[in-house]
């Protein structure tokens, strides 16, 4: 098989998070592209991204799913879902995410809560449920976390978010470790910033956009297409020994 064909992602079944609009519905594009099937989950319905992912020629499977209150049960059952409808999971993609800004000195308790539940918890035992269904098929398997410049900085003003993506950053070695010789690979994306729901505020601050613009050596923000390209390569063969790595996809930021 030539370096190319292993790219391809054809007939796979790939679980998307927060699959409605932003990194996720790029993500699903790309993995679409390159012939993925998608289980689309979001907590509102997807039809634009179901409308771009079937008009590829791909099948897209809609799961409505708030994922800052599920139990661990029913992440097990979203997994049927997916396998009732496609036969298998061969990828998983922990997209959605939520950030909340309020100063430490006041960050309230729901605040801390409903970030961390979604971000890391949700993010570890939607992996798991997944990585028992991978050893059950025998056949491995692709798990990518959406990690962020702040899971190798501080931040200002979010604190919850910034514990939640240093915790993806660690679980993601942490099942890497453990799960590598099932054939299931652990890795997750750490995007810069981009233009996205989560830093519409940041792009209306004209002082603090303009900060961050002349720090990116890029010199723009990020798009969905940007991060698709890395999922496409971590879900694909050419990736099966790379495990517990986050890949940094900022335009050159950490670099800086």
């Amino acid at each position: 098989m030539s370096i190319l064909e292993k790219f391809s992602l054809k007939d796979k079944v790939a679980i998307v998070t927060g699959a409605s609009t932003g990194l996720g519905q790029g993500m699903c594009i790309g993995l679409a592209e390159a012939g993925a099937n998608i289980v689309g989950i979001d907590y509102v319905d997807s039809p634009e991204t179901e409308k771009l992912v079937t008009e590829l020629g791909r099948k897209f499977l809609s799961i409505k799913s708030n994922l800052i209150t599920i139990h661990k049960e029913g992440l097990i059952d979203l997994v049927k879902q997916a396998v009732d409808h496609f036969g298998k999971v061969d990828i998983l993609v922990n997209n959605a995410g939520i950030i909340r800004r309020e100063d430490s000195l006041d960050f309230s308790e729901q605040n801390w809560d409903d970030v961390m539940n979604i971000n890391v918890k949700t993010v570890f035992f939607f992996s798991q449920a997944v990585a028992n269904q991978f050893i059950q098929q025998g056949s491995g398997g692709k798990i990518i976390s959406i990690a962020s410049m702040l899971s190798y900085q501080g931040g200002i003003r979010v604190p919850s978010y910034t514990a939640s993506k240093s915790g993806v950053k660690g679980i993601t070695m942490t099942m890497a470790n453990e799960w590598a010789k099932y054939g299931i690979n652990c890795n997750a994306i750490a995007p810069g910033y981009m233009a996205t729901n989560n830093t519409a505020a940041l792009r209306d601050d004209e002082k603090r956009a303009g900060e961050i613009l002349e720090r990116i050596p890029a010199g723009r923000w990020g798009k969905p297409s940007d991060v698709a390209g890395a999922a496409v390569f971590l879900a694909s063969d050419n990736a099966n020994y790379i495990n517990g790595f986050t890949l940094a996809v900022d335009g050159g930021w950490l670099g800086r």
